[in-house]
């Protein structure tokens, strides 16, 4: 009987991070364009306020995660995979809404409080696995990831074309319908006896810092991640905002970005006519 619940849970589990990561890729494409819009700037300046919305991100899920991590503890799994599946879904919404920059941050905020939906997931497979499944179900970890980061850019590309805010309606949609396929589908993994109280000792970064510290097998397994992590996503903005920023051309056998021109180009990349004319 058990054997029988363990397969679609570690199903819907790994659909569940496909379609979380496929979110994340979906806007992608389009997150340095909505920056510049809002804030009426060439997205050649929009970095830094994406790295803002990044480290928005970042530390309230840093301080929020230990909590969450904790919760389900105490009140099971699945109820902290659903909520965290609503409220990407309501920070998505927030994106494709967004008047202003600000509202990013709100997004952003509240992607961080209840973003630990793939931590959660981690917590869900390492309980309904066996010692013979264990390492296969945690490899549809780095499975979804994968193929999360190739299908969802492709889609946010795609759907970019019809309208800047087109990704961030198609990201929420993707996190409702893992939302309604979870409520109806997904087993609590977590049995009553096995569940512990919250303590906040261990409910806040420094106490999780401390297990850390305690445990240096899994420190140097925790600085590995974060070193994988930082590199990727340093490597991804950057290529993102690079993309759309700086353009080569080739002339006489040299490279130039449209902002060497000088008179010939403004910030936005925009030839003087003009001046190529007189080039030429």
């Amino acid at each position: 009987m058990m054997e029988q619940k363990r397969k679609p849970a570690v199903g819907f589990i790994f659909i569940t991070l496909l379609l979380d990561v496929m979110g994340w890729g979906i806007i992608i494409p389009v997150m340095p364009k909505l920056i510049a819009s809002l804030k009426h700037i060439p997205v050649a300046d929009a970095s830094p306020y994406g790295a803002w919305l990044i480290s928005a991100y970042a530390i309230t899920q840093f301080v929020c995660a230990p909590i969450v991590g904790n919760l389900s503890d105490k009140f099971g799994r699945r109820p902290v995979i659903l909520i965290s599946l609503f409220g990407f879904a309501v920070d998505y919404m927030f994106l494709a809404f967004a008047p202003t920059y600000s509202w990013l941050f709100v997004g952003r905020v509240i992607a961080g409080v209840t973003g630990a939906s793939i931590t959660t997931a981690s917590a869900y497979i390492a309980d309904v696995s066996t010692p013979e499944t264990r390492a296969k179900n945690f490899g549809l970890i780095g499975a979804a990831f994968g193929l999360g980061f190739i299908i969802g850019p492709t889609i946010g590309g795609l759907l970019g074309e019809i309208s800047t805010r087109a990704p961030f309606y198609g990201a929420a949609i993707l996190c409702m319908l893992n939302f309604l396929y979870g409520y109806f589908v997904l087993p609590e993994s977590l049995p009553k006896d096995k569940r512990r109280k919250f303590e906040w000792k261990r409910a806040n970064p420094l106490g999780a810092m401390r297990v850390l510290i305690k445990h240096p097998e899994i420190g140097g397994l925790a600085l590995s991640f974060f070193l994988i992590y930082g590199g990727a996503i340093r490597s991804e903005q950057l290529e993102l905002f690079y993309d759309r920023s700086v353009r080569l051309e080739a002339t006489n056998g040299r490279y130039f970005t449209r902002r060497d021109r000088g008179a010939g180009g403004d910030r936005t990349g925009r030839t003087d006519p003009d001046h190529q004319s007189q080039a030429g």
